[in-house]
């Protein structure tokens, strides 16, 4: 019986694929995927500010990704709003694994800034490029990321809060307190006065919207509590969720009269206030909780030596 043989010798004529081709191809799903970023942007924006509920889980993804702009957070919501951590191919193959095979063609667009170009009237704007990540579940990564609640003392968490604030910080008696109030910023004093008695967690809760409050007053703005008010409440909120505070007192029901009448520019521009106001504050109890690690190192390497 003869053996029979493949011919493959027709398969071997491949036509190379021209590099101007190659070009346009990518500025064409560059152009694509920026497009979409923008259509989705867009839409997201607009549910968020005319829900509640979706509002409040915006902030929940903002506190998880605290170091993205609002603009990514919204991006992100849109198409994965159950990431946990998100890096582009690369990045995760630096931390040795990869994302998975089919999961490639499933990639999560976020907003960067490309090279910057002058406007006609003479001002410089920058180009903005969509990068495509992944988040950790599409990975090959085995152990996920674990929530932050529980992981630092109650001691550490206010010693944190109250680490470097924008102004002085009393400690007052509750008859000395306006009615309802565990914290208050005052303008003409400048500084917060924090009712005496409370736990941790309600001290957290009361004072994270003060500081707020005091960093508008020290840099210099115009200072008014009542325009900045739904701008420190969502502060709160944020840093409550990034550290494992009860957050079930929070409501949000009244988001959409907030954002009622703006534009989505508007829109992302007061969800930007929101971050940049909470990472001011989430820097000031980084550099505390580091601080206060260095101190327990220190002390635990002086009380081995001292057993020795």
């Amino acid at each position: 019986m003869e053996t029979q043989r493949n011919n493959f010798d027709d398969m071997l004529n491949v036509s190379a694929v021209p590099q101007a081709d190659r070009k346009e191809a990518f500025i064409a799903e560059s152009r694509n995927n920026r497009n979409r970023c923008y259509e989705l942007s867009k839409k997201m924006t607009e549910a968020v500010a005319a829900d509640g509920e979706v509002f409040q889980q915006y902030l929940d993804m903002q506190s998880r990704f605290d170091r993205y702009t609002a603009n990514n957070v919204l991006l992100i919501m849109a198409q994965n709003p159950r990431a946990e951590k998100i890096g582009d191919y690369n990045f995760w193959r630096d931390k040795g694994v990869y994302v998975k095979r089919q999961e490639r063609g499933n990639a999560i667009l976020i907003m960067e800034p490309g090279k910057e170009y002058e406007r006609e009237d003479g001002s410089i704007g920058t180009y903005y490029n969509a990068k495509k990540v992944y988040d950790i579940t599409q990975t090959t990564m085995k152990d996920r990321i674990q929530p932050q609640e529980g992981s630092i003392t109650d001691e550490q968490l206010v010693r944190a809060v109250l680490n470097n604030p924008p102004v002085t910080i009393i400690a007052a008696e509750p008859d000395q307190m306006p009615e309802g109030k565990g914290a208050f910023f005052d303008s003409e004093e400048k500084c917060i006065y924090v009712r005496k008695g409370m736990t941790a967690e309600d001290i957290f809760r009361s004072i994270t919207p003060e500081l707020v409050f005091a960093s508008i007053a020290d840099a210099g703005k115009e200072y008014d509590r009542s325009e900045n008010a739904f701008c420190a409440y969502c502060v709160s909120y944020v840093l409550c969720r990034k550290y494992g505070v009860d957050t079930k007192g929070f409501d949000f029901s009244h988001a959409p009269e907030v954002f009622e009448g703006m534009e989505p520019q508007e829109v992302r521009a007061e969800l930007s206030r929101v971050r940049d106001a909470a990472g001011e504050i989430m820097l000031r109890m980084e550099r505390g909780m580091e601080s206060q690690k260095q101190s327990r190192q220190q002390q635990n390497r002086h009380e081995r030596e001292e057993a020795r």
